[in-house]
């Protein structure tokens, strides 16, 4: 099966431009299925009854549906292995990859969505992240070590949350330090970051007219 048998279910304005941003660090190619949030094209029986979930992004390899932003994130990058940006399961790399990559999906999101409903968490016992201030203080200290999430290598992993602290600064949901200001600028810079940021804000551009 070849590489453009790729498509890429996306929406601007959504996490899914993470994904775009990907895509174009990884130079792949495949087939993009644009969806309007704004009309609720997620919604839709035809989006349902590919992703039930009704969310972007979404991935579809021949028949095989790879949905739930790190998870897509981790495919595409093996799959196209050349371009380096996942650790190969040799490299010592490879497991602390693994980890931040599942700990935006296990402990990052569910500790903002608690902070941005004025949730109060659960006990600590039972809670997937502990706390929000120990969730962020272990992301935080790893970036110290930088410039990158692992050190001085740059992988899928940091455009996985350099988009993601993007938006959650914006949102005030994450503080905007100088070590994270620093870090997602350094991600942002990036021409494949920029490219994919133009191509999106030209998109939802077109959908709002």
């Amino acid at each position: 099966m070849s590489s453009s048998d790729i498509t890429f279910f996306h929406a601007p304005n959504s996490r899914s431009g993470g994904t775009r941003a990907l895509l174009e660090e990884l130079g792949a190619s495949y087939r993009l299925h644009v969806l309007n949030l704004t009309k609720n094209d997620q919604r839709q029986p035809e989006y349902l009854a590919i992703n039930p979930m009704g969310k972007v992004p979404a991935i579809l390899y021949g028949k095989a549906l790879i949905t739930e932003q790190p998870a897509v994130f981790m495919f595409l990058a093996d799959h196209f292995a050349n371009a380096k940006l996942a650790p190969t399961l040799d490299d010592p790399l490879r497991g602390p990859y693994l980890r931040w990559m599942v700990y935006y999906g296990s402990c990052f999101e569910p500790a903002l969505i608690d902070k941005a409903m004025k949730r109060e968490p659960a006990a600590s016992s039972t809670s997937p992240y502990g706390d929000y201030d120990t969730m962020l203080n272990t992301l935080t200290d790893q970036l110290a070590k930088g410039p990158w999430l692992l050190g001085d290598t740059f992988t899928a992993a940091d455009v996985l949350w350099g988009t993601a602290l993007h938006w959650t600064t914006q949102f005030q949901l994450v503080p905007d330090t100088p070590l994270i200001r620093a870090y997602i600028d350094r991600v942002q810079a990036r021409p494949a970051m920029q490219r994919a940021a133009a191509m999106d804000a030209k998109l939802a551009a077109a959908q709002s007219s």
